[in-house]
């Protein structure tokens, strides 16, 4: 049994948010449910959405960008379409460079100024009401905020009226930015004395120290890896720690502002412990992610196929087949239960929750996009939204 569900937050107003639909509770079946996604309908910020566009319009005071209705066709259209958006964009970004250095040279009256400050903060993963309370200080006293594609409209509605917005985010196959270029963006701006906010869905420090640590577990006991400091784990596969790194070479102060990651925020949500006494002893997170766009995952390893550890998967939609067969190969219960949960925390939620055997074909027929976040273990039936549960027999599994 499947269940295909919109789950809407149940979070109130925090600063009368626009008001949804309310919505329908009853599960559907993903065999003949029908998604209806567009850009103009998401929660976060699509690549080439007019959204975005408008958002950022004071980029475009020297040049009116027109971005069209559908999306580039290949990767050379892409490559163009980027170049000329950071032309557009140049003029603008000079002009704004040379009046905040004026503000700081005014300001200094004669004294020696030193650079801005760079907060990289850490914005959860969609609900506005997630934020923590400094995050939403640091956002609202802002110069200039860089941000990515996963911070939600609804957090960018905070920002205040005078200060500037500039789209960053990276998609497969589009990186409006590169890394690079984000690095010369941070230090640019803090050196003409900005505050400068870089914001990030989930936590700001999602960075590859945690992809070190997971390949590191694989050749530890799994004692070892429990003793491990449970913080490393938390720095899930982004590039805020590269940007921190940088910038403190360079002499500029970096304030870290912590959020909730996709992992802890959307589980908690549907009501799913990662760990539970006598269920599960560990979480272990992977990513979804192939060498060169292929289906193939890149880290699934005989010991991820644990029954007593909880897996999650970040940006593993294209390479869930592989994984699930990969792990099922390796002795992992194919009824063992999992969720593959949608825009997570956001007005616009689903959730498919499958057997691991049925678990990559039903996600297929329910039409999930990304951003899915996928959580594969026993916990996952510690949800009171499991749909194998009944009155007659409760999915809590009984602790040793």
């Amino acid at each position: 049994m499947t269940l295909v569900q919109r789950f809407p937050s149940f979070s109130s107003n925090l600063r009368n948010w626009k008001k949804t639909n309310p919505t329908n509770h009853t599960p559907i079946s993903s065999l003949h449910y029908k998604t209806q996604i567009t850009a103009s309908s998401s929660p976060f910020t699509e690549k080439h959405s007019v959204e975005r566009y408008e958002r950022d319009q004071w980029l475009y005071k020297s040049s009116t960008p027109s971005p069209s209705p559908s999306p580039p066709s290949n990767q050379e259209d892409e490559v163009f379409v980027r170049e000329n958006d950071i032309a557009s964009q140049l003029p603008e970004l000079k002009k704004l460079l040379e009046v905040l250095r004026e503000k700081r040279e005014k300001g200094c009256r004669g004294g020696d100024c030193g650079p801005g400050d760079v907060f990289l903060v850490g914005t959860g993963p969609g609900d506005p009401e997630l934020l923590t309370l400094k995050a939403v200080r640091v956002i609202q006293s802002a110069d200039l905020l860089l941000y990515d594609r996963l911070v939600s409209n609804d957090v960018l509605e905070l920002v205040a009226p005078d200060a500037r917005l500039l789209y960053v985010g990276k998609t497969a196959g589009y990186h409006s930015r590169t890394q690079e270029e984000i690095h010369e963006l941070l230090l640019n701006f803090a050196e003409a004395g900005a505050t400068v906010v870089r914001l990030k869905g989930g936590d700001p420090l999602v960075s590859s120290c945690f992809l070190r640590f997971y390949i590191l577990s694989l050749f530890l006991s799994p004692f070892v890896v429990m003793c491990c400091n449970f913080d490393l784990m938390f720095q899930v596969f982004g590039r805020g720690g590269e940007e921190m790194d940088f910038l403190q070479q360079q002499g500029i102060r970096v304030q870290v502002i912590p959020g909730i990651t996709a992992a802890s925020g959307i589980a908690a949500e549907l009501g799913i412990p990662l760990t539970h006494r006598g269920v599960a002893t560990s979480v272990r997170f992977l990513t979804g992610h192939s060498r060169k766009g292929g289906t193939d995952p890149l880290f699934v390893a005989e010991n991820a196929a644990d029954p007593d550890t909880t897996l999650v998967i970040y940006m593993g939609l294209g390479t869930l087949p592989s994984l699930a067969q990969k792990l099922m190969d390796h002795g992992l219960p194919f009824d063992t239960p999992a969720v593959a949960v949608e825009r997570g925390t956001t007005p616009l939620q689903r959730y498919v929750f499958a057997e691991l055997k049925d678990f990559a074909t039903e996600i297929q027929s329910a039409g999930l996009v990304s951003p899915t976040l996928i959580i594969i273990g026993k916990v996952v039936e510690l949800s009171p939204l499991w749909p194998h549960c009944t009155k007659e027999s409760s999915c809590l599994v009984e602790t040793r």
